[in-house]
């Protein structure tokens, strides 16, 4: 995807990434992390971190006027952990009904690049189906086209 996105940090096996959002609240520190669930699933989790602790929030709602470049930020991760990590599936849904409904619209408008790339699905009614504009899923998984 060719769209503005911050520069990311990420340890040696890419599954942390870190990078500054930059807008109306300031500078806020931002992860995206690939958590292992078997050997060829990842979930992917994104939010604001906590710098006391290092773990990431999900919860916050951080409104710095910058919500295209973040998640051109965090589809340039996905991009980079899936150059290493070619066959692996990710899994990833918002911590809220919101956020999701905000993914599948960034997953939508940007289908026919995404679809260069990827295979996309959705997670309906706990099925996986073929990513298909216009409909409501619980979250969506992405593979890299072989």
């Amino acid at each position: 995807m060719i769209f503005p996105r911050y520069h990311l940090e990420a340890e040696d096996s890419l599954e942390v990434f870190e990078f500054i959002s930059v807008g109306d609240k300031g500078e806020i520190v931002k992860i995206v992390q690939f958590l292992q669930i078997s050997d060829s699933f990842y979930n992917l989790g994104f939010g604001d971190k906590n710098l006391e602790t290092g773990e990431i929030s999900d919860i916050i709602v951080s409104n710095n006027g910058d919500s295209r470049k973040v998640l051109a930020t965090v589809a340039a991760s996905v991009y980079a952990f899936t150059s290493k990590y070619p066959n692996v599936l990710v899994y990833a849904t918002g911590s809220t009904k919101a956020r999701t409904r905000l993914y599948r619209i960034g997953i939508t408008n940007n289908l026919d690049e995404i679809l260069k790339d990827f295979e996309v699905f959705g997670l309906k009614n706990d099925e996986v189906q073929k990513f298909k504009k216009g409909v409501e899923y619980q979250g969506f998984f992405v593979k890299r086209r072989g």
